[in-house]
């Protein structure tokens, strides 16, 4: 079996704040190790710099050269192969690279962005940086048909780019919903794209008819505003807040719609959890967001919220309609998003990189 190193420059994987990079790191790391191969750890570094402060990145490089010297002194000889998840222009890795090429080992990386618009500007460095480690990467997995647009543009000699769709750390799907709950919202409710879609959600509530009710899974420090946007709902809309996964699975036993509009989304986790139970998804038709979705009839993000109000008017007057489409969406994910299916895909590409067989 194989012994793979694995780096997160974005946030360590046992970061203590919960988030979607968090939450696949973790994925990531059990789907590698799902046939026994040994995952570690190597650094925790953080290589983050969120406002393009060139100050923050030269003290960030610093720091990258000094844990790159104690990895390759440290480092056992018998690792295989280096796995990096998220290098991007705000978090390029400058271990992978360095390490890799003292030690002579493969190198792989997942989840990863080129952005050559930011090699100018206050994210240059950190930029060309990350270009330069996408360019020395042996395999790059990308998740999304929108992330392949500029690996494949810009892909370095015959480097391999192979898709790895996201998916959830279970072997088979949970039994499906009743679908006769409420529906629900799930979201951490800060400012910005998470805000934007609270807002979607609550001009597309204004239209709705007739007896709906609506679940909030979230917390954060816009939850006031958020507050405020669903006032006019009064009892229609319930605040659960921050839930575990135990305490979210046992809403989606019930739930009869995800309603997230998915307003820059990566993909969003939430669509996989929801479609896994069973649960029909309303969302806008975006790019990521569509890469998790089940075939099916997903407004336009230019038709507003009146054409996703149209939708979840529909899936509310049609009981059946709404377990018909979460069969469906619960078989998709079962064949492509699950753990197996993604354990398979990486060793497909990972084995023969280091003798083994795919």
């Amino acid at each position: 079996m194989a012994r793979v190193a694995f780096f997160s420059p974005m946030k360590s994987p046992d970061s203590p704040v919960p988030s979607g990079d968090r939450e696949m790191a973790r994925n990531l790391i059990k789907a590698i190790g799902a046939q026994g191969d040994e995952v570690n750890l190597v650094s925790e570094l953080r290589i983050y710099d969120k406002t393009g402060d060139p100050a923050i990145q030269q003290r960030l490089c610093s720091d990258a050269d000094a844990e790159s010297r104690r990895l390759i002194a440290d480092m056992i000889h018998d690792t295989d192969l280096w796995v990096t998840y998220h290098n991007y222009y705000k978090a390029p890795d400058l271990l992978g690279p360095k390490v890799c090429a003292a030690k002579g080992i493969p190198y792989l990386q997942l989840e990863s962005t080129r952005a050559t618009s930011r090699l100018r500007g206050p994210w240059s460095g950190f930029a060309q940086a990350a270009h330069d480690a996408c360019d020395v990467a042996d395999v790059i997995f990308y998740h999304t048909a929108n992330d392949l647009i500029t690996l494949e543009r810009e892909k370095f000699e015959d480097q391999r780019l192979v898709e790895l769709p996201p998916f959830l750390p279970i072997s088979s799907p949970p039994p499906a919903s009743s679908c006769d709950g409420p529906m629900l919202a799930v979201g951490m409710m800060r400012r910005g794209d998470k805000l934007a879609s609270y807002q979607l959600l609550a001009q597309a509530l204004s239209h709705l008819n007739g007896d709906w009710a609506l679940d909030i899974a979230g917390d954060g420090p816009a939850r006031a505003e958020i507050e405020d946007l669903m006032t006019p709902f009064g009892s229609k809309v319930r605040f659960l807040g921050q839930l575990d996964r135990d305490a979210l699975q046992n809403i989606y036993a019930n739930a009869s719609i995800l309603a997230w509009p998915g307003v820059n989304e990566a993909y969003g986790m939430i669509y996989l959890e929801a479609q896994a139970s069973g649960v029909p998804v309303v969302a806008q038709n975006r790019p990521g967001v569509r890469d998790v979705l089940a075939p099916a009839n997903y407004p336009k993000v230019e038709a507003g919220p009146e054409a996703l109000a149209t939708r979840l008017q529909t899936l509310i007057g049609d009981p059946a309609l709404r377990r018909s489409l979460g069969a469906t969406a619960q078989k998709y994910v079962s064949n492509r998003h699950l753990m197996p299916a993604a354990t398979e895909r990486f060793w497909q590409a990972a084995r023969p990189l280091i003798g083994g067989t795919a």
